[in-house]
């Protein structure tokens, strides 16, 4: 069962519910905690959220097991990790992988192989992915083991404090070797997967940098202030550069047979111990070579 632990502070000398807010432990995951089978616990006693915490007194929390997805097939697959602890993994994801099974592509994503390695490892863990990638997308994930480790890292997500930085190879050169696309994206009328620009759309705010300039492409820098579906192919595709080997938003694949677009590092605060986490994924070889 998964627990968080503190000892409280001399400034900490409160109700319980009043810590535990302070500790981002969510209303709806108290309810969950005293329906579904959790426990609170000060100094190994059970305790309900009204009980005044002195300094030094030691707090338990113990969440309720997760329920595992009937529907998310476990698999042997080959995982990069990159870290791992109690509460959460980083993985450097190939190109060709889902980050969760499609309809098109219902095995061999990175969900699929995420429930295979827990199960190996006797891992009572479901699967909660952060960061997600494009399928052709290569780079680093960030994965919560556990639902509210998830929601605290969907936190920083909101205050913009998880960063990463993609490197891409872009179509032709750019005549602003610096800037930020500020520009709206929504889904295409006449298709459930691309999306466009659009008036109506969500915000989305890309910035780029360009790092060198080749004969055929320009090697970009980017980073996102917002999360959007496909947001860094649909910004470059509308200033005229699209990815190279991204056929979806105008870019060829003589050079190389998919969006050449890989997240390149992942900085973060962790969630329980709230120290800075930085992580790098150096090119991978098909994009390494065409430098």
């Amino acid at each position: 069962m998964f627990k968080l632990e503190w000892t409280v502070g001399e400034k900490e000398k409160m109700l319980l519910r009043d810590f535990l807010k302070e500790k981002n432990i969510s209303k709806a995951a108290l309810t969950d905690i005293k329906f579904k089978g959790g426990k609170i616990l000060v100094n190994s006693r059970e305790q309900n959220v009204r009980y005044l915490l002195k300094e030094h007194d030691h707090v338990t929390i113990f969440f309720p097991p997760e329920i595992k997805s009937s529907g998310l097939l476990a698999e042997k697959l080959p995982l990069n990790i990159l870290y791992e602890d109690d509460y959460l993994l980083v993985i450097n994801k190939e190109y060709g992988m889902s980050t969760i099974p499609s309809r098109e592509h219902p095995r061999g994503s990175l969900a699929n192989g995420l429930v295979g390695y827990y199960n190996s490892k006797n891992l009572n863990v479901t699967t909660h992915i952060v960061t997600r990638l494009d399928r052709d997308t290569s780079g680093i994930a960030l994965i919560a083991k556990h639902r509210h480790i998830h929601h605290l890292l969907s936190q920083q997500q909101k205050l913009r404090a998880i960063s990463r930085r993609y490197l891409a190879f872009a179509e032709g050169r750019f005549q602003e070797l610096k800037g930020t696309i500020d520009k709206p994206i929504g889904r295409s009328d006449d298709s459930i997967i691309k999306r466009e620009v659009k008036s109506d759309g969500q915000t989305a705010i890309t910035h780029f940098s360009v790092q060198e300039v080749h004969d055929d492409f320009s090697v970009v820098e980017l980073f996102l202030e917002t999360g959007r579906t496909h947001q860094i192919r649909v910004h470059l595709s509308s200033m005229g550069h699209p990815l190279l080997g991204d056929d979806l938003y105008g870019g060829k694949r003589t050079l190389i047979n998919r969006q050449a677009l890989h997240c390149v590092s992942l900085k973060f605060i962790h969630p329980v111990t709230e120290r800075g986490c930085s992580f790098f994924a150096p090119l991978p070889k098909d994009m390494e070579r065409l430098l």
